[in-house]
């Protein structure tokens, strides 16, 4: 009873804590592009997300994220959709029919390495869960991953598909919360607490006033920068140093990229690509073992798929290839910066395998004021 009502408790904490101040409240800019009214991937106007976390004790860190496109039944709307695959040491679900179809027709889900079938399973009662689906027979779900073995007892897989469909259910728009929630509740990055980040770019109203937001569940290694400072050497706690030998971090990044731009699934697949560049500015080297993949989807209603609409011709809008630079520029900076939102964000854990440390931030913060390392 007593290990049932802490564990209850473990869970209550970290649904509710009080979000950390996040990199741009101490003054830390990255990129020249202004972020959303919340810099999340909620600014993208009617996109939902939703968390279930489970924290129990020192062994069960983990849990799911879901992403919505838009509030209606995606099914029967289906938005275009691209996926990057930067390193594929992974088990994307959904990959092949978005990469030959170029639509995205249920919600997106995140979660651990061992529990993605479990995702699948809650993707296709969700769809079926709307009247007008009656009569649908094959469902593409797309579940990403990355491996939370570290802090969480994954062989034990613990997640179930109501948990999934909690993180369904639980999908709203406004401010997402980071750090240690949902499928980033047992991630590590960089050596240190990862977790879910998120953040987005606005254009200027001569390009279109449009808006990209990107949501991240950073789990991966590398030499850590923040703002091109060399934040991990001066640390001395990066990949490369022998202070991590009893953690492997090569892990996954799985990075969901979303926009109001009308774009097709072409476009899409190239905005997908700059986000590993975001990645890459962040210090991530997409190692050997790391499952690195980028899903990318317009929310653009001019440009959804209507699944029953018989007319014989598709004839959308879409943006000019040469006009995608700057949503190129802001898939970076976004990209980049909910990475480090999700360090940030991340309290100390210790789980199964190992303590994952919380990144320390006034540590940070004096390595990025002071020469050589500051301006």
């Amino acid at each position: 009873m007593k290990y049932l009502i802490f564990s209850l408790l473990f869970i209550l904490n970290f649904s509710v804590y009080s979000q950390k101040k996040r990199p741009s409240e101490y003054g830390i800019k990255i990129g020249i592009l202004p972020a959303g009214k919340l810099d999340a991937i909620t600014d993208v106007p009617g996109l939902k997300v939703g968390h279930f976390t489970l924290h129990q004790g020192k062994d069960i860190h983990t849990g799911a994220t879901a992403i919505l496109p838009h509030p209606g039944n995606i099914f029967n709307e289906k938005v275009p959709a691209a996926i990057f695959v930067g390193n594929g040491f992974g088990k994307l679900a959904g990959y092949t029919q978005v990469e030959e179809l170029g639509t995205l027709e249920t919600p997106i889900l995140l979660t651990n390495t061992l529990a993605v079938a479990q995702g699948m399973e809650a993707l296709i009662d969700y769809t079926f869960s709307f009247p007008e689906n009656e009569n649908v027979r094959s469902v593409n779900t797309v579940v990403g991953e990355t491996n939370d073995g570290g802090l969480n007892d994954i062989r034990r897989r613990v997640l179930t598909r109501e948990n999934m469909m909690e993180a369904l259910k639980n999908a709203k728009t406004g401010k997402v919360e980071e750090g240690n929630v949902g499928a980033g509740a047992g991630t590590m990055c960089f050596g240190f607490k990862g977790g879910i980040g998120t953040s987005s770019r606005v254009l200027p109203k001569s390009k279109g006033a449009y808006t990209v937001g990107v949501l991240v569940q950073s789990n991966f290694g590398g030499v850590l920068k923040i703002a091109g400072k060399e934040v991990g050497v001066a640390l001395g706690k990066h990949k490369y140093t022998e202070i991590l030998k009893d953690y492997e971090d090569d892990g996954s990044c799985m990075m969901v990229v979303a926009t109001d731009a009308p774009l097709d699934g072409h476009s899409l697949k190239r905005l997908a690509a700059r986000a590993m560049l975001g990645l890459g500015r962040t210090g991530g080297v997409a190692a050997h073992g790391s499952g690195d993949y980028v899903i990318a989807f317009s929310t653009a209603e001019s440009v959804r798929i209507k699944a029953n609409d018989k007319e014989m011709l598709e004839t959308h809008t879409t943006l000019k290839s040469q006009e995608l630079d700057i949503l190129f520029e802001a898939v970076i900076e976004a990209t980049e910066e909910a990475i480090i939102n999700s360090l940030f964000a991340a309290e100390t854990i210790e789980g199964q395998r190992v303590k994952a440390e919380a990144l320390p931030v006034e540590k940070v913060l004096e390595i990025i004021k002071k020469p050589p390392f500051g301006g």
